[in-house]
């Protein structure tokens, strides 16, 4: 598995929704690439954050840099 297939199925992973085998196979790369553990494991936190009901509403400019910054990090993947 390459890192935009990882990546392409990490919301599928943490919603339980992958199949036995590619849960394994994801779980190996994940367990191989640092880049698709931080970006796991950022998400997973985040949505931890956002179920937990605080919601922390980000200033203008720092929602700005955010959405920036991960379009430039999904273009690099």
């Amino acid at each position: 598995m390459n890192c935009k297939k990882a990546v392409n199925q990490l919301s599928s992973y943490l919603d339980g929704e992958l199949d036995q085998e590619l849960k394994q196979i994801l779980e190996a790369h994940l367990g191989k690439c640092h880049h698709c553990h931080a970006v796991f494991d950022t998400t997973r936190k985040t949505i931890e954050l956002y179920c937990d009901g605080k919601l922390f509403p980000l200033p203008d400019d720092v929602r700005s840099r955010l959405h920036a910054a991960l379009r430039r990090r999904a273009l690099r993947v």
